[in-house]
């Protein structure tokens, strides 16, 4: 029982963090560590502290893919799978150059990892023609 300005109340009443005794959140610790030195719960590939763990399901034609309740145009099934890979890396390159140029203010530099991230998402299918309608 805890006494707040004159009201009593149990640890049952008491929601949210506080309503936790030390010995509980101590458990939650241990558990929470115990489970990041595993890697349990950790999106595959992930190495973000925090990173969210997202739900994907690609439609019943494979064309697009659902991430949080969006529809996302899916990558070329076709393409090999060293190949996707390299296109891959060159995107998350891209995109860490449009942050890089917009923290220094460089609308030049901006530009161009824009153009080289455009140019990886149509190579992957993302963007551009329709990979399932074929080659026209």
């Amino acid at each position: 029982m805890t006494s707040r300005k004159g009201k009593t109340t149990t640890t049952r009443e008491r929601s949210g963090p506080a309503a936790t005794s030390n010995a509980e959140g101590s458990n939650a610790r241990k558990t929470a560590a115990a489970a990041a030195k595993d890697g349990a719960g950790k999106k595959a590939g992930s190495a973000k502290r925090g990173a969210q763990v997202k739900r994907v399901q690609k439609t019943a034609d494979g064309h697009h893919v659902l991430i949080d309740g969006r529809r996302w145009r899916a990558t070329d099934p076709n393409i090999p799978e060293e190949r996707r890979q390299q296109l891959v890396n060159e995107l998350m390159r891209a995109r860490r150059d449009v942050g890089s140029a917009l923290r220094a203010g460089d609308a030049e530099a901006e530009g161009e990892a824009r153009r080289r991230v455009h140019e990886c998402k149509v190579a992957l299918g993302e963007r551009g023609a329709k990979w399932w309608e074929g080659k026209k």
